[in-house]
Order: structure tokens, then sequence, then C-alpha cells
């Protein structure tokens, strides 16, 4: 029996059923995932809480104009970090959120260990050149990022002025930093993953990651009061705490991530199931009168949250509507709480009776469900890895793969492929920057460097050819006579016995939107205010309304909302960055350090 231990009760999640993968993996519904819990930036600050993680500044060499660099020391109880920073002078027609962007305002990495001087010299030279320099196997993250402009120069003129920034402003945005790419796991030449499985600071997945943009976070606050320091003088004052708070790191995601979600089934499906099994060990519990005032509480927030945001897709924006219409008549809908616990046994049937609610909608509440029960969803927060092995069993027989292909993937093997529209899009990677991007079919070049992420295609045309097949062969022999269908066949049978399974999505169809996969990935991350710019890309922020490093904590931070302070008060207080900006201790010189 497979027990999850939570407080002082075990749930037992064999014997809980799961929603449907027809409904889980649909990709319109990914594609309306929210932030919740056991989100990546989420389980991060629980964990820097627990174990009381500390973080102090251990070089400040910038110039008046905020060029240079900047170390900070992440302690753990297992071991030392450094994040070293670049700050890049950068002409406003230099600035471009593309991968194919050669410079950046801020370039990062998350290094591994104590840092000599040759080792920052070597740091120096190539982490502000990115994929194109020679970087060090001790850098854990290599990752870059460009000034909101608007919101960087408003926030430094303000607080120079002795006063805090307009709110309207940002609001538009909710970042001062947005990264462009942010790497990890060997790529170029950086530190390697593997041995990180038996770390326990960095063993889940994207934790390293998410930690150095959490720190970048931190250096954008203290940026911007170094700088207005140094622009306003003794008038200058500090950004208020609770607008820091509110702010936190843009990122500006591309088609580069969507191929990922279809190269990891295993890894998909691991984040997935884990999350439905979160959800059901809340949806089993009886509903509870202070349970329902918490769960309308943050309906009033959600509402709030979708109210303010800020976005310049259409299609988002009555997305957006749709939610606080919905939401708002939800609230209203829970009169009473008594009226609610006796109409409805449990949270399953609360959920199964608003099923006819938005995607958006649905996904907002099972994020706040998600939030009632602590003791019970924490219990799942370190499942999120997974082994990728992808395999076929010696003694089956073409029937037995039949079996799986009809009962796991009609979704595939239902698409007519000769219709052109299935098969318009193909996927491939520019030459100049291996960029992935889409062509038209028999329209565009780049055909004959086809990625091959046409899952569906490739399950459909495997069932053409197994029904021609003699039912009874081994699939050993079937895939030795074709062997052109032993990689779909292993993805078919492994991914066929998950929980969750593939991502029912058909790539190559005219109609599709990849966005789906972004937004998916990016609410496992924990992402926030999805800004689309299109159907390729889409920006949004990460630890916006999360607590500061100095005062990290374990309580949930959903759905952020503009701040309300009190103006007069904020604006008489001095500000006291120095040369040296702290989030902890400071004491340590930079001789010591490095």
């Amino acid at each position: 029996m497979n027990l999850i231990h939570a407080s002082n009760e075990s749930i037992d999640i064999t014997t809980q059923s799961l929603r449907n993968p027809d409904v889980v993996m649909n990709a319109e519904r990914l594609g309306a995932m929210h932030q919740t819990r056991i989100s990546f930036v989420r389980t991060l600050l629980r964990k820097i809480d627990r174990e009381k993680w500390t973080l102090s500044t251990h070089l400040w060499e910038l110039d008046a104009q905020g060029y240079g660099q900047v170390i900070y020391r992440l302690s753990t109880p297992e071991h030392v970090y450094n994040l070293v920073v670049f700050c890049n002078e950068l002409a406003d027609d230099e600035r471009n959120d593309r991968v194919i962007a050669e410079k950046w305002d801020v370039t990062f990495g998350l290094v591994y260990g104590e840092i000599s001087t040759e080792l920052l010299d070597n740091l120096k030279s190539n982490v502000p050149l990115q994929e194109a320099g020679r970087n060090s196997n001790m850098v854990m993250v290599l990752a870059r990022a460009n000034k909101s402009v608007r919101v960087f120069d408003h926030i430094v003129s303000s607080l120079a002025k002795g006063q805090q920034p307009d709110l309207d402003v940002l609001a538009q945005v909710g970042y001062i930093l947005r990264t462009t790419a942010v790497y990890g796991n060997g790529k170029f030449g950086i530190y390697d993953f593997k041995p990180l499985d038996h770390s326990e600071d960095f063993n889940q997945s994207f934790r390293a990651q998410m930690c150095a943009v959490y720190l970048l976070r931190e250096f954008s606050l203290n940026w911007v009061d170094y700088l207005a320091k140094q622009k306003g003088g003794d008038k200058a004052v500090a950004l208020h705490s609770e607008i820091k708070r509110y702010l936190g790191i843009g990122n500006a995601t591309g088609l580069g991530m969507a191929p990922y979600l279809l190269n990891h089934p295993c890894i998909v499906d691991q984040w997935l199931t884990t999350r439905e099994e979160a959800l059901q060990s809340v949806l089993v519990c009886a509903i509870e009168t202070e349970k329902v005032a918490y769960f309308k509480r943050l309906l009033v927030r959600a509402v709030q949250h979708f109210s303010e945001i800020v976005t310049i897709n259409e299609q988002q924006v009555k997305l957006n509507e749709t939610v606080v219409k919905e939401l708002t008549a939800l609230q209203n809908k829970i009169i009473t709480i008594t009226s609610t616990m006796n109409r409805y046994p449990t949270w399953a049937a609360f959920l199964e009776d608003h099923q006819q609610l938005s995607l958006e909608s649905q996904e907002v509440m099972i994020s706040c469900l998600l939030e009632l029960y602590p003791e019970r969803v924490d219990a799942f927060q370190e499942m999120v890895n997974a082994d990728e092995t992808l395999s076929l069993p010696k003694s089956k027989v073409v029937a037995d793969l039949l079996q799986v292909l009809e009962t796991h993937y009609q979704w595939a093997i239902n698409i007519d492929f000769t219709d052109p529209d299935n098969s318009y899009w193909f996927w491939y990677r520019s030459v100049d920057k291996e960029e992935p991007r889409m062509g038209v079919r028999g329209q565009e070049q780049g055909a004959d460097r086809e990625m091959f992420l046409d899952v569906a295609r490739q399950a459909n045309h495997l069932y053409s050819a197994l029904k021609q097949a003699d039912a009874q062969q081994l699939i050993s022999e079937f895939i030795l006579n074709k062997p052109k269908y032993r990689s779909i066949a292993r993805r078919v049978w492994t991914m066929g016995h998950k929980k969750m399974g593939d991502i029912q999505m058909n790539v190559l169809h005219k109609d599709t939107l990849p966005i789906h996969l972004l937004r998916c990935k990016l609410s496992m991350f924990g992402a926030t205010k999805f800004d689309p710019r299109s159907d390729r890309w889409v920006r949004v922020t990460l630890f916006q309304g999360a607590p500061l490093f100095h005062e990290v904590d374990s309580d949930e931070w959903l759905f952020p909302l503009l701040p309300r302070i009190n103006e007069p008060a904020v604006t008489n207080q001095p500000a006291t960055i120095n040369e040296q900006p702290t989030t902890a201790d400071s004491s340590v010189s930079i001789g010591e350090a490095l």
C-alpha cells in the first residue's frame, strides 16, 4: 500500500480515483493551469524557511550608473553557493528578449562553492557572453535578464525624489527585470546536475534555476535602491517593503520551452500525477466551516488579482474577464457556509458540480483548494522527479500494444492525417542559434530538419502498422522487421502504463496553440500574470508577492495583489542603502570572501 504521511494521518493514494487523463492531459486545460502550493517557487521558499538558509552580500562593485559586479553568498545546512551578477551598459536598440540576442542588461550565474580570484576573473570574462563564453563547470545556472525600462527608470526616478513609485505603472508588468533564458544541467559546459541527485539542496526539478531567479529578484530590489541613492543623495528613499514584495522577476518564454515537455514525457507525467494526487488528497475531505471561509477568501483575492492583470492580448483579456465574472458569481453562490456544507459532502462533489465553468475558473478553484490542506498537499512536494526510461517488455505481443493504443491513445489514432490541416506545421531548429521554430509544411524551408515532436502522428502510424501485423507476433519481432517504430513503440508502452500519460495534443495541427505547452510548464514553475504576446510566446512573473529573503516564511502567497500603502508615511522614510546593500549579514570583507 502506498501511503503518504501528512501530519498525524496517512493518505492512501492507491485507493483513490484520480481524474481521468483525458481530462487532465487535454492541451486546452494544461493551457489554463495556475500556480499551486507544489509549484517549484513555492516549495523552494518553504525549504529555505524550514532549513534557515542565509544570504549575504559579499561584493558590491557598481559605479554611480549601476554598472559593475555583485556577489551574493548563499549558505545552506549542506553547502555554500554564490550568485555572481554582472550589470552591463546596453543601448535601447540592443535590448532583445529573443535567444538570438548577444547583449543583455544583466547576466548572472549561480556558482557551486567558493569563488577564488581566478574563478571570478573567468566568470567576468565569460558569463556576460552566455552561450558564446567558455563558462566554468562550477556554474550551476547560467542566465541573463533585461530591464523593463519604463518601470526601472520610473522607480529609480521616484525614489531619488523622495517618493514611492506610481502603483499603476508597476501594475503594467509587475517586475523590474525579466529573464530571457535560464540554463542549467550541463548546457554550454556548465555544472552537470547529475551529482545533485544526492544533494539535499537542489535535488528536485528546476530548484537550482528557481533559486537563481529568486536571488536575482533580491538583487533587482537592492539595485534600484542603490541607484536612487546615487541619483538623489539624502533626498532619496528606499522602496516600500510592500512594493518590494509585489515586484517579482519577469520571464519572456517562447517556443524553446515547448519541445521540453514533448521530449520528456515521463517528467511531465510525474509532475501532473503528483499534482493530481495532491488534489485528490483534498477532494476526499469533508467540507468544514473554516475551510469554506478560507476558500471564499481565496476566491475574493483571485477576483481582485485577475481584475488587476494588464495584458495586451485580447483573448487573455476575455479569459480574465470571464474568470472575474464566474468567480464573483461563485462567491455569491456560497451565501452561507452551512448551506454549502449541507449541499456538498466533499470537495470532490463541489468541484464536480462546477464543471460548467471555464477551464480558467476551474483551474483557479483547484489552486485555491490545494491551499486549504497544507498538511496533506505538502506531503507531495518532493515527488516531482522521474525515471525517464522508455522500454518495451520482451514477452508481449502485438495485440498487447494494440490494447494500450486503443485504451490510452484514442486521441491520436482517431486523427485523419491525410487531412492537410492535421500535418500543417513542422517543427525545426534554426541554423543560427538552434532556436525552435514552426514552419508551414510545403511552403517554408526547414522541413529537412524537422524535429520528432509529432507524437500523435507517430502513434497513429504505429497503430495502422500494428493492425496489419499478426496479433500474436512478438513486439520484439515486429520492431526487428520495422525498426522505424522502435522509439514510438517504447514511448506508447511506457506512457500507456503511467497514471497520466502523454499530453493529448497534435502539435502539427493548423490550429495548434503552442502557448498551452508553455503555460503548463510555467505554472509548474509557479508563474503568475500570464501575458501572451502571440500564440508562441508569453511574458509571466515569478515570485510576485513572495516574501523577501530576510523575511521568508512558509505562508501562502497565491494570486499577488497590488499593495495598499500609506503614501505620506512612506515618502518621509530616508533611504538606508550604502555602497554595499545586504539582505543579511555583510560583515565579511571582500578579501575574506574570495
